[in-house]
């Protein structure tokens, strides 16, 4: 089982026709990861707190319908966190959010996994709102302890953090508890710092995301590895990263954090960059099925 915990949102996306019009899709970048999951054929859990209006209602079915379990969503009354994506003349997407008050924000720490839960990720939104955030910390550290592989990807969103400085030292404070570091090259240049530093203070292996160059990662043991991106006609990129989460998970989490030596690398990346480049051909957050990577 892999525990998915965090944010799920409506993306309004921008479409074409009619000038100005707005969509609803579900969001949000631990959901498209545990959509992303079910949808490769992995057990998946998502780990949150959705509100009971409508759109709370219609994220829990598209996991429901990707086998995703529920078993840990939380309910609450509360809005549905909405973000808007504008979109650059490339498919990439910068984010405003309306989160005052909304149901995600007030996750509270579960008593326990599932049982045979073998890895945990976080990222994006949820690390950034209290009170939920300090509580996914909280999760991390527990998870962590318990010998579990975890996966951040802290995915920057600038109009979140009212505290840039605050936020980067939180950030280095979770580096000894996580496995695998994955972060876009934006989020590096925001964050400062740089792969051997991040290494040094825990994690196993760090993957950074390049864009139209691919993936590379690079492992504690000074192991480095390239794949480049499938050239693809691309809608946009919202939920590429999330499907890079996935795919990395999917194939990682039968080993332990200290197993990560042993993974072979180059097939992970390869698997993640052809699983994200099939995100990027559909419009809003739609990762790819198991079948559609077979070939």
């Amino acid at each position: 089982m892999i525990v998915v915990g965090g944010e799920a949102l409506i993306d309004l996306v921008p479409v074409a026709r009619p000038p100005g019009a707005l969509v609803p899709r579900p969001g949000g970048g631990p959901y498209n990861t545990a959509l992303a999951l079910g949808r490769l054929g992995a057990r998946a859990a998502f780990c949150s707190r959705v509100s009971t209006d409508g759109f709370g209602e219609g994220l829990l079915a598209g996991l429901r319908a990707a086998g995703v379990d529920l078993s840990l969503v939380q309910r609450g009354p509360e809005p549905t966190t909405l973000a808007v994506p504008s979109l650059a003349p490339d498919g990439s997407a910068a984010y405003g959010f309306y989160v005052e008050g909304t149901a995600d924000r007030l996750f509270t720490l579960p008593r326990a996994l599932p049982e045979g839960t073998r890895a945990l990720a976080l990222g994006t939104c949820s690390l950034a709102l209290e009170p939920g955030a300090s509580a996914y910390e909280a999760l991390l550290r527990r998870e962590s302890g318990r010998g579990l592989l975890t996966l951040l990807d802290p995915n920057i969103r600038p109009a979140l953090i009212a505290d840039p400085a605050a936020y980067r030292a939180r950030f280095l404070g979770w580096l000894p508890y996580v496995s695998v570091l994955k972060l876009s090259e934006e989020d590096a240049r925001w964050l400062g710092g740089g792969v051997s530093d991040w290494l040094a203070a825990g994690p196993s292996a760090v993957v950074l995301t390049r864009g139209g160059r691919g993936l590379a990662v690079r492992t504690r043991e000074g192991a480095e590895y390239e794949v480049p991106a499938r050239r693809v006609a691309v809608a946009d990129t919202i939920g590429a990263g999330d499907t890079v989460n996935a795919a990395l998970l999917h194939r990682l989490s039968g080993l332990t954090a200290g197993g990560l030596v042993d993974a072979d690398w180059p097939g992970v990346l390869a698997y993640a960059a052809h699983a994200a480049a099939l995100t990027c051909t559909r419009a809003g957050a739609e990762p790819p099925y198991a079948a559609e990577l077979s070939g």
